[in-house]
């Protein structure tokens, strides 16, 4: 159990840190970055595979899990010939010296403190998608980026993917002519995760650390590992999980970089009897106020193709933007452009390499670089992502459809609503109001 105090945590990553990143040396171009990697369940573990293949240094690993921790370390000794130290608290890491950036998989609900204390250590960051649980949280995180002059890329490889950019560039240039509305797509196959009582939390396990922002509560294991994505404590649902990546998508290749006029998003959990609180079907609606709209559609069922998108897999997801003269497909596989009254197909391109090594690749130059513009997606770039993500669950869970306010960075003429743009944090654990 941790045993600091919500004062013992301000005065570490308070009013020390413009300390701490004043202290921190500036690298060059040349020079290798020592990582660390926070949160080595099986996303952190496909982090650490990848910063291996990278011109950097493991310095350490952290997790609340001591049987992940000891798989990090053995993979990364097997894999480059020495032992990275072992954190079970990720402020420990924020206080390492050795530590130049950190890499975070944690749980959602973790992303935007995490990032927030550890670019007020001096560390730069790679977090991963949605880079916030909320809506304040992700103006915090980029307030804190900014104040203390840190790299922060989110998680979102589409953004160095190089057929997903090539289409990107193709829709600017006009390849279907006025794009009128963008569609994402997650239609990723989820079964049922069933009931499962609370138990006594396992050895080797910080659950509290665990739950950290969220609210303190017995130990289950549906709400651990995998599964936390499914319930709002953690969580964002699919379409905050893989959605996410296709709410990006469908933003970049509008050319949005605001909040829409309006969310309204419909659904529910059908068919399942289970533990999961977050909807396994749902359809969202944006109006951009600019003579176009963004749709967004998660199921979790069996479902059948769209467009042109792969069906290789159980899966489909990707997003379809349509055109004046045509529509553009583009997922992980291809993409494709179909034009005229015949959906011709008139171009397309495959996808080279579809892992994440370029993406954190960037983010290693940009460290190096120190120029933020260098980031393919930099925190901003998907905390609006997030933020769409958040406003179509927010409406979901309230019932009804929400006007936003621009100007107030609220809801208009909704306190209900309101209040879910942030959480009641769980001390010391808190995203401060001023970072």
């Amino acid at each position: 159990m941790i045993k600091s105090t919500r004062r013992d945590v301000l005065h570490a990553f308070g009013a020390a840190a413009a300390v701490a990143t004043q202290a921190r040396p500036i690298l060059g171009a040349n020079d290798r970055v020592n990582l660390a990697v926070i949160g080595i369940g099986g996303r952190g573990t496909a982090h650490v595979n990848s910063y291996m293949k990278l011109d950097c240094h493991l310095a350490a690993l952290c997790d609340v899990n001591q049987a992940a921790q000891e798989r990090a370390q053995a993979l990364v000794e097997k894999g480059k010939g020495h032992k990275a130290k072992v954190y079970g608290d990720m402020r420990k890491v924020f206080e390492d010296k050795d530590v130049d950036a950190v890499s975070i998989a944690t749980p959602n609900h973790w992303h935007a403190l995490s990032t927030i204390w550890a670019v007020q250590a001096g560390k730069d960051v790679y977090i991963e998608k949605p880079v916030s649980h909320n809506v304040f949280e992700s103006k915090q995180m980029i307030a804190a980026a900014r104040k203390y002059n840190r790299i922060v890329q989110a998680g979102t490889q589409s953004r160095s993917t190089a057929h997903k950019m090539k289409a990107m560039e193709l829709l600017k240039d006009g390849i279907i002519g006025k794009v009128y509305m963008a569609k994402g797509i997650c239609y990723k196959r989820r079964p049922s995760i069933g009931h499962k009582p609370d138990i006594a939390t396992p050895p080797g396990i910080d659950w509290s650390q665990f739950l950290g922002p969220a609210p303190l509560r017995p130990f289950n294991e549906l709400r651990f590992k995998y599964n936390w994505h499914w319930f709002w404590d953690t969580g964002n649902g699919d379409i905050g999980n893989q959605g996410v990546h296709e709410m990006d998508i469908a933003l970049w290749g509008l050319g949005r970089t605001t909040m829409p006029k309006a969310a309204v998003s419909m659904g529910g959990k059908y068919v399942y009897d289970d533990d999961q609180e977050t909807p396994n079907t749902q359809m969202a609606t944006f109006d951009l106020g600019d003579g176009r709209q963004l749709l967004f559609e998660v199921r979790g069922m069996v479902s059948p193709g769209e467009a042109d998108l792969s069906t290789r897999s159980v899966n489909v997801v990707g997003n379809v933007f349509y055109g004046e003269d045509g529509f553009l497909s583009v997922d992980g596989d291809r993409f494709s452009v179909h034009k005229g009254d015949k959906r011709e197909l008139v171009m397309e391109g495959k996808a080279e390499r579809t892992n994440i090594e370029p993406h954190m690749e960037n983010f290693l130059n940009a460290v190096r670089s120190r120029k933020r513009e260098d980031l393919n997606a930099e925190v901003a770039v998907n905390a609006l992502a997030s933020n769409y993500v958040h406003l179509a669950n927010i409406s979901y869970r309230v019932g009804r459809s929400l006007k936003w306010d621009a100007a107030r960075e609220r809801f208009a003429g909704d306190t209900e609503a309101d209040a879910m743009l942030t959480r009641k944090y769980r001390a010391p654990y808190i995203v401060p109001e001023k970072v």
